[in-house]
């Protein structure tokens, strides 16, 4: 049996990005390495990470390949506060499921999404 542990974020963009998150999650990285190049934070029950990585640049290539959903009853709301904290947009909320699913992106254009609660 599997157990998601962790997902980890390389970027050129460090403290762009720690920063970005730190907005994002409402809390400083639990793990704050800028010397090492690595920020992280529990998240739930799994941990995000960002870290330096000398061969990602620019933009994502592939923004969706690869994209965290965060669980929130209110998608809405939190949909305009991450926009009002410079989150690109890439869909607006809408139904789906029964619940609401919203899809933006960091600064380096990585994609994640803001999800209602759903019984697997």
């Amino acid at each position: 049996m599997l157990n998601l542990n962790s997902i980890m974020i390389g970027t050129t963009q460090l403290k762009t990005l720690a920063d970005f998150y730190t907005q994002v999650f409402g809390k400083p990285a639990a793990m704050a390495d800028e010397e090492n190049g690595v920020y992280g934070w529990q998240v739930g029950s799994s941990n995000i990470a960002i870290l330096r990585h000398s061969e990602m640049a620019g933009k994502a290539k592939d923004p969706g390949r690869v994209m965290l959903n965060f669980e929130t009853t209110q998608v809405q709301e939190e949909f305009e506060r991450l926009r009002r904290l410079g989150a690109g947009v890439i869909r607006e909320p809408y139904a789906i499921g029964g619940g609401m699913i919203a899809t933006l992106a960091d600064p380096d254009g990585n994609y994640f999404q803001l999800v209602t609660p759903m019984e697997m």
